[in-house]
């Protein structure tokens, strides 16, 4: 653990904290895309698989299962909820997350650290994870009407994977033998996503205006 990794874990918890404040309080999932829900909470349970099997401390089994609780309860919220699921705008996600799947899962076949199940779903979590994002982004970009939660928490999901390279780069010249090529270039795609939002985000910030997408 470092400072890194601490910063953020903490800042990608915070981004689920936002997500979920605006469904319980406002009763409203508009601007979220129950596509990237779907995407994440598939994410988490191909990669937490171990939770029951390997212990490695209080804080990892904690954090795998808020991670693994959240994402699950957003998706029942936004599919079920009898108030929320009527803000989620169906019309505009419309994009085609499960094409996501495939090459993600070929690639996690072909490419993987150990050839097991579990080594297998852990590189597929990780490639999906660096897509996962691309509905919402999609979804921001038709609607352009972004408001501030939603907005904070795409910023924060970004915030947190670029805090992990850095994470990376720490145990890289602090720990022998620190090469992990699998999630480096991941991590690397899931924040040049985010780069184009990073800019128009600060832009906004800059210049006290409302946050929009270009079309």
């Amino acid at each position: 653990m470092n400072i890194f990794r601490l910063a953020g874990d903490m800042t990608h918890l915070l981004s689920v904290l936002v997500l979920l404040l605006k469904i319980h309080t406002i009763k409203s999932c508009a601007g979220v895309s129950l596509k990237t829900q779907e995407l994440y909470a598939i994410v988490f349970a191909t990669r937490y698989l171990d939770i029951f099997t390997s212990y490695i401390s209080p804080y990892n089994t904690i954090m795998k299962l808020i991670f693994l609780g959240s994402s699950f309860s957003i998706v029942w919220y936004m599919r079920y909820h009898k108030i929320v699921r009527r803000s989620y705008d169906k019309d505009q996600d419309t994009f085609r997350h499960y094409i996501l799947m495939l090459p993600c899962l070929i690639l996690a076949l072909l490419i993987n650290e150990k050839f097991t199940f579990k080594e297998v779903m852990w590189a597929f979590s990780l490639y999906l994870e660096a897509v996962a994002i691309l509905p919402q982004l999609v979804l921001l970009q038709r609607t352009r009407n972004i408001d501030n939660l939603t907005g904070q928490y795409v910023l924060l999901l970004g915030a947190y994977r670029a805090l992990y390279i850095l994470n990376w780069i720490y145990r890289y010249f602090t720990e022998e033998h620190f090469v992990h090529w699998i999630t480096w270039i991941s991590g690397l795609v899931q924040t040049l996503l985010y780069a184009d939002f990073f800019y128009y985000y600060f832009q906004s910030w800059k210049n006290n205006v409302k946050l929009q997408l270009p079309a």
